[in-house]
């Protein structure tokens, strides 16, 4: 018979340490588990990382074709879509160096209207290539260099004339002739009304497009000075003879004047701080101050006291040049008036449909 063998005493123990690490272990890995499951349940839910998104950016490519012979120029290309159209013009300026970017006008449409500077390009993008067509502008000028040079030359040349030099007038008769009062008031009109529009256009007036054809300053300043010319000669002649009324109407008719270019100038004012709410601009009303009033009346009443000015000028003076001088300024500011009544309407329809542009009571 075969005897059972027993284990010998190392080997008994060598099982039982194995068999009771087994176990120990165990309940360790069941004792970490237990606190890693803890752990998680007071940390609350676990969130999986935010996958990193590569945002990829679109550029487009704009064509620059000649509006004329509808050939192309040249290609702007990776224009990135917060881009503006003044972008564009820089760019295009690089690539073609003649025509800097006061020059360039862009049309979306060959017989379309120009895009405003402040333009996006993603506003105009219908696909990646964008047509554009170009216009050669001609030479520009600032809007503050503009209306500088047309009112600083009025106000020399009827000083000019005011002071009556030799190589205008006779001498002789010059000294032998007594200057009327209503000469020297004139001069002082006249100079208060351009040294108020020098004023305005430095630290007044806001020009939201930057530059204007050169050939309109030219325009602007030929009518400026060859009127002034023409009203300060005959103003300042020795031979000038006063208003018929006499001293009422040369007073009269200059409290007028100072009181219209007094409302032109709040008028002014208050269009160049126009009040905000919210998002929207709101047309200015009128204030505590009397010469705003007339917002109740008209949509454009800086038109209105420039108009009356003259007229009252006209009245002091009673010279035919003035007359004609006043009455194309009031033709030419009613047909600016038709034309920003017709934005206003658009804009604030509400406030300015039942206001007349220029002249009151006329609808």
């Amino acid at each position: 018979m075969l005897k059972r063998q027993n284990p010998s005493a190392p080997e008994h123990r060598r099982d039982l340490a194995a068999d009771g690490g087994a176990l120990s272990m165990s309940h360790n890995d069941s004792r970490s588990f237990f606190n890693l499951s803890q752990l998680v349940l007071s940390a609350g839910q676990i969130k999986p990382s935010p996958a990193l998104k590569h945002s990829k950016i679109t550029y487009f490519e704009v064509e620059i074709v000649d509006v004329q012979s509808k050939k192309q120029i040249c290609i702007v290309d990776k224009v990135p879509p917060a881009s503006t159209v003044l972008d564009v013009k820089h760019k295009f300026h690089k690539a073609c160096p003649q025509w800097y970017p006061s020059r360039v006008g862009l049309q979306l449409e060959r017989n379309g209207p120009f895009l405003k500077d402040s333009i996006t390009i993603q506003s105009l993008a219908v696909s990646s290539i964008i047509t554009l067509y170009f216009t050669d502008l001609g030479q520009q000028v600032g809007w503050t260099t503009f209306f500088l040079t047309e009112y600083t030359g009025p106000l020399l040349i009827y000083l000019l004339f005011y002071i009556r030099l030799s190589t205008i007038y006779d001498q002789v008769e010059s000294r032998k002739n007594f200057r009327h009062p209503v000469v020297h008031l004139a001069c002082f009109c006249h100079c208060l009304h351009y040294i108020r529009h020098l004023l305005e256009t430095l630290f007044v007036h806001k020009f939201s497009e930057g530059h204007t054809p050169l050939k309109n300053m030219i325009k602007g300043c030929a009518f400026y000075w060859g009127f002034t010319s023409w009203i300060a000669y005959y103003i300042n002649h020795p031979r000038y003879t006063p208003p018929s009324f006499g001293h009422k109407q040369v007073t009269y008719a200059a409290l007028a004047f100072l009181m219209c270019e007094a409302g032109n100038h709040f008028i002014n004012v208050a269009l160049a701080h126009q009040t905000n709410s919210g998002n929207r601009t709101c047309f200015p009303s009128p204030t505590y101050n009397p010469f705003t009033w007339l917002f109740l009346l008209v949509s454009c009443p800086n038109y209105t006291y420039e108009a009356g000015s003259w007229i009252s000028f006209t009245v002091m003076t009673q010279t035919l040049p003035v007359g004609i001088f006043a009455f194309l300024m009031v033709i030419q500011m009613s047909l600016w008036a038709q034309k920003k009544h017709k934005l206003y309407l658009k804009r604030f329809y509400p406030e300015v449909r039942r206001k007349a542009a220029m002249i009151p009571i006329i609808f």
